[in-house]
């Protein structure tokens, strides 16, 4: 996992993660979020294996244990906890059985640019109430 895209100001408020075909969704929310004054980090994690392989410190400046995040993944979210923490929400599929074109289910299944931002300003509604 690294840093593919940094929040403009100092700021981080969330931390969107994807693993591949997601990546483009992912800086897509953070641009329409950035419109809304959320200061989003777009984070590859295409290899949860090599990322385990580094250090503790980089893995933490990669993904700040106290900034909330929201995985992206076109699979199932088992094992996204790790990385997310408990306050963390994963955006996936635990199901089979939809057939369309690609784009079509994609879009129905929750992986566009609407869904993407309204689970990530739920989420960050959800982190503040509980750090109060």
């Amino acid at each position: 996992a690294y840093i593919l895209s940094e929040a403009n100001r100092e700021k981080t408020d969330i931390i969107l993660i994807a693993t591949g075909s997601e990546v483009h969704l992912a800086l897509t929310a953070q641009e329409k979020l950035k419109t809304m004054g959320v200061n989003v980090r777009v984070v590859s994690m295409p290899s949860w294996e090599l990322f385990e392989e580094q250090s503790l410190k980089y893995k933490k400046n990669v993904l700040p244990p106290d900034i909330p995040k929201l995985a992206i993944e076109a699979g199932v979210t088992l094992g996204w906890h790790k990385y997310l923490g408990i306050t963390g929400d994963v955006i996936g599929l635990n199901r089979f059985g939809s057939s369309a074109p690609g784009k079509i289910v994609y879009s129905n299944l929750g992986f566009n640019l609407d869904n993407v931002v309204n689970r990530a300003l739920k989420l960050l509604r959800k982190t503040s109430v509980k750090k109060r």
